[in-house]
């Protein structure tokens, strides 16, 4: 192939729902390429911006559709596999490769990239590692060039493995680690596993190749649990032990860990499997310099909180306006407690009693219980409830409110508080206004980020006192609200 740019010609991104193409997608759209996007539903094109991307409707296992799919596609990302679907999965990916390959062929797409697993064929691989070595292998069946990235450990806010250590360490303060805890891997952040995967794109590769990716670190699980539980300031003891086999520790993951137990029982199979870097030709052939271990761990914090804080809550939770969920819904690391109600209002007049919140007005439901909750602060070193407010009427960003201090605030919209007072993680309370066809919805929403399994029992030990406190605070808000709009138009009548 020559060095011409990829930016004119039409690019395929199965799995762009996915852990890595919904991160890879907007990283082709912001450099200008044409991305058309597979989605095996007509109501998966509520997940697009269709005037960013075209939408194709489809499925890898209907030759048919996927015919039409590939119609007039130059370079195809292939990152799908259904781990999570199907017992045999194996087989399932097998098949969608070879149809895949075959389709490809037949609309003469020039180039497949594919983003595989580490693992020596020599050893006795793992059914997970093993199917993920063989798509490979069938995509390379195809008339297409392909470019094939195999990588170790992915470490990123979200990414399974990521997520299952996360939850181990987060809930155990002493883990009994088996002999795979101590079998070596090479992590890469899942930042640059995305410059692989963009930098292909533009560059001349004659044939097909496999590439092996992996960060500068060669690390056990253990190593990684040990280096989350220092950025999180956790105290975590390891005891090693001879035994536990893969099987019998993907039970005991499931007791520990449900959330992951579907696809984590596979996927900790694979770690009986060294996933170690043995070529290193894409250090020399791609301008990538990837991060430490540390450094990765790092950047999925601060991204996750990046992330987070760009969560709009009335898209992120049912139009009935409350979890499902007793104790509340995760994302990544936090626990949300969300509820709303609407009223009659505009939304400066719906915003007017939450500007107010706090020093002498109160917290509109319950105050002498944030009254014995400041004064518990204050005998564990806090700051209590003694601060009041700058401001009976205006907030601005960086006051205090009592033992709260405002994070974000935007007029007539949004009011975020990030809790002062001794607990253990990091606590939010956020009010969001939407103004819609003359009513207004306001949208209360606890956030908290526990650290250690402690932080996991205070809030669902608390979760029935903040049930009450919460709803009964939103209701009175609400009626504050329609109180003052009242008394505002029988002066003006008057």
């Amino acid at each position: 192939m020559n060095s011409q740019t990829n930016t004119s010609r039409k690019i395929l991104l199965t799995g762009a729902t996915g852990y890595v193409g919904g991160r890879l997608l907007p990283r082709l759209v912001s450099r200008g390429h044409d991305v058309r996007c597979l989605t095996r539903r007509e109501s998966g094109r509520e997940n697009f911006n269709l005037d960013e991307v075209e939408v194709s409707v489809g499925n890898v296992l209907n030759m048919d559709s996927l015919l039409q799919t590939l119609e007039g596609i130059h370079t195809a990302y292939y990152f799908i596999h259904s781990m999570g679907d199907s017992e045999d999965f194996e087989k399932t990916d097998r098949k969608a490769a070879e149809n895949f390959a075959e389709a490809c062929s037949r609309q003469n797409v020039k180039r497949i990239v594919y983003l595989g697993g580490l693992g020596n064929e020599a050893d006795d691989l793992s059914k997970h590692l093993r199917s993920r070595q063989e798509i490979g292998d069938v995509l390379r069946t195809s008339t297409a060039q392909v470019v094939e990235f195999q990588a170790s450990i992915i470490i990123g806010s979200g990414s399974l493995s990521f997520e299952m250590i996360r939850a181990l360490v987060e809930r155990l303060p002493v883990m009994i680690c088996p002999k795979w805890v101590r079998v070596l891997a090479q992590p890469i952040a899942i930042e640059d596993v995305l410059a692989y995967l963009v930098e292909v794109l533009d560059k001349p590769v004659s044939d097909s190749r496999i590439y092996e990716i992996g960060g500068p670190d060669a690390v056990s699980y253990g190593d990684i649990m040990q280096r989350y539980a220092d950025q999180r300031r956790l105290t975590r003891y390891m005891i090693p032990v001879p035994f536990l086999t893969p099987y019998l520790s993907s039970l005991w993951l499931g007791l520990v860990t449900p959330l992951y137990s579907r696809v984590g029982r596979k996927l900790i199979d694979s770690l009986r499997n060294e996933t170690l870097v043995t070529d290193d030709s894409a250090a020399h052939e791609f301008s990538v310099v990837p991060r430490s271990v540390d450094e990765a761990i790092s950047r999925a914090l601060v991204n996750e909180d990046s992330e987070f804080a760009e969560t709009r809550w009335s898209d992120a939770f049912s139009s009935g306006g409350e979890q499902k969920s007793w104790g509340g819904v995760r994302f990544g690391s936090r626990l949300v407690d969300s509820r709303c109600r609407e009223v009659p209002l505009t939304a400066a007049e719906a915003f007017a009693p939450i500007r107010r919140i706090g020093g002498s007005t109160g917290w509109y439901y319950g105050d002498w219980l944030w009254k014995i909750r400041g004064f518990m602060d204050l005998l564990v070193g806090g700051v209590g409830v003694r601060r009041g407010r700058r401001d009976p009427e205006n907030v601005r960003s960086g006051d205090t409110l009592d033992f709260w201090r405002v994070e974000e605030v935007v007029p007539d919209k949004l009011l975020r508080l990030a809790a002062e007072m001794r607990v253990p993680g990091r606590a939010w309370l956020e009010f969001e206004v939407t103004e819609e066809e003359g009513k207004t919805t306001v949208r209360q929403t606890a956030i908290f980020d526990p650290v250690g399994l402690f932080g996991i029992l205070y809030w669902y030990s608390l979760f029935p006192l903040h049930e009450f406190v919460f709803r009964g605070m939103l209701r009175n808000i609400c009626k504050a609200a329609v109180g003052h709009a009242e008394r505002v138009d029988s002066a003006k009548a008057a």
